[in-house]
């Protein structure tokens, strides 16, 4: 790792985190110059660096696509709709608020990638918090946090445990009846830190439930055919990729924005240039940017580095083991994407249970399709329990956090680094401590 170019990579992605924190630039300005500090530097070229943004391409037209079909359906007023029934059946009270948000989105959250649940469901936030008199940026944290956490609850609910789970073998069913209550107990941690945390929101009460505006929904028809391409993208991103012909979620996320503004431009009800001005181009540009810094990270081995260091130190105390890879994969996965960083130690996990003689080599091969021995598994399932609930740490921890950043923006505040990191450490702390001992007890004691 020490040539110059891993260290003007290390330092870059420091600085960049550096001026996140302290907010002395806007986000994405700040992994813009970032990203364009490692391709003047020659850590890497526009080639390469257009490379690591075109391997995310799933991801970046995931969020495209999600976005317009929100923005084409916002003159129907369906959003501002929703919100003032979700009031009305939390009869105003925020503690009842606070607790719908984690019911709604935990479900959608076990089949949904996080970001995606969170650009459906954040649109719904300002509004709600406008009529009950409170403010929006707390309730857009919660739903971040649950949506990351809801993410263990299933095998495809997250791209950590999908990654991970493969790299294992571990079948659906399987993963349903071992690691699910993980992902119970992450969200019952939320569920009881909500009266403390989010304290004012919680004791709030509207008493003039009538004093609410009543926003009717405008063109019903509309809506209704709107409604139909919505369920065919929800279905198809749960049933898309076991198709004969595989369909990616990118790709369906893209087609519902097309159908969406066709409707749109169709009906008259909006124009596709005020639908594409509306997008939040901000939050798609620093994706973008941060897929280069990490990509800079990964090509100078400073992400391998890190994870063999790690590998030095576990020995043969898979406990130990477990225990240290909950919060190390959890600190780092609060500062940098969790995908790239699981993807790196997958193959070094296995490489170290090989060299230690807990496994055969075998297990290294791409084409594995057996079982990894019991005794070496919960430094797998530490690994993702890690590196999801570390996402919650900081605004930067996972892409959730910048989705909904984006939506804050958008709606006249700001997310600051150090907002989110007053509700996320207490979360991130929490939920790392209950999945460490849930590791140890559910795998390595009984």
């Amino acid at each position: 790792m020490a040539t110059w170019q891993a260290i003007v990579s290390l330092v870059t992605f420091i600085s960049v985190i550096f001026l996140l924190i302290t907010e002395w630039l806007h986000f994405t300005i700040a992994a813009f110059l970032g990203a364009l500090t490692l391709i003047i530097a020659n850590v890497m070229t526009m080639p390469e660096a257009l490379a690591y943004i075109g391997k995310s391409h799933g991801t970046l037209g995931l969020f495209f696509g999600v976005m317009v079909m929100v923005r084409a359906f916002e003159p129907t007023k369906v959003f501002d709709y929703l919100a003032t029934k979700m009031v009305i059946w939390a009869k105003g009270r925020g503690d009842r608020l606070l607790l719908g948000i984690v019911a709604l989105t935990t479900p959608i959250c076990a089949i949904l990638p996080n970001a995606t649940t969170v650009m459906l469901l954040a649109p719904l936030i300002p509004p709600i918090a406008q009529e009950i008199g409170v403010d929006f940026v707390p309730l857009l944290i919660l739903m971040v946090f649950v949506a990351n956490s809801a993410g263990l609850l299933t095998i495809v609910g997250d791209p950590v445990t999908y990654i991970v789970g493969d790299a294992i073998n571990m079948s659906f069913v399987d993963y349903l009846l071992q690691l699910s209550l993980g992902g119970v107990i992450a969200l019952v941690a939320i569920v009881a830190t909500l009266p403390f945390l989010f304290r004012k929101i919680w004791r709030k009460k509207l008493e003039n439930l009538e004093s609410l505006p009543h926003p009717k929904i405008n063109h019903p028809r509309i809506l209704f055919i709107g409604a139909i391409i919505t369920v065919f993208v929800l279905i198809f991103f749960v049933i898309g990729e076991s198709l004969p012909i595989p369909v990616s979620p990118s790709t369906v996320a893209l087609l519902g924005a097309a159908l969406a503004m066709l409707l749109s431009h169709h009906s008259k009800i909006d124009s596709v240039q005020n639908i594409l001005r509306d997008v939040d181009w901000s939050t798609l540009i620093f994706f973008m940017c941060f897929f280069v810094l990490i990509g800079g990270l990964e090509k100078t081995g400073v992400i391998g580095s890190m994870s063999g260091f790690l590998g030095v130190l576990l020995g043969k105390n898979i406990a130990l083991g477990s225990i240290i890879l909950v919060f190390f994969v959890g600190l780092i996965s609060s500062v940098v994407p969790n995908i790239p960083l699981v993807v790196a130690m997958v193959p070094l996990l296995k490489q170290y249970v090989v060299n230690v003689g807990l496994a055969g080599s075998e297990i290294i091969s791409p084409n594995f399709a057996g079982q990894l021995p019991a005794i070496v598994l919960p430094l797998f399932y530490a690994m993702m329990y890690g590196a999801t609930l570390g996402g919650n740490g900081t605004l930067v921890g996972a892409s959730a956090n910048i989705v909904a950043a984006g939506v804050a923006e958008q709606h006249g505040r700001r997310i600051s680094f150090r907002t989110f990191l007053r509700y996320g450490i207490p979360v991130m702390i929490l939920q790392l401590v209950v999945a460490a001992l849930y590791v140890i007890l559910r795998f390595l004691i009984f």
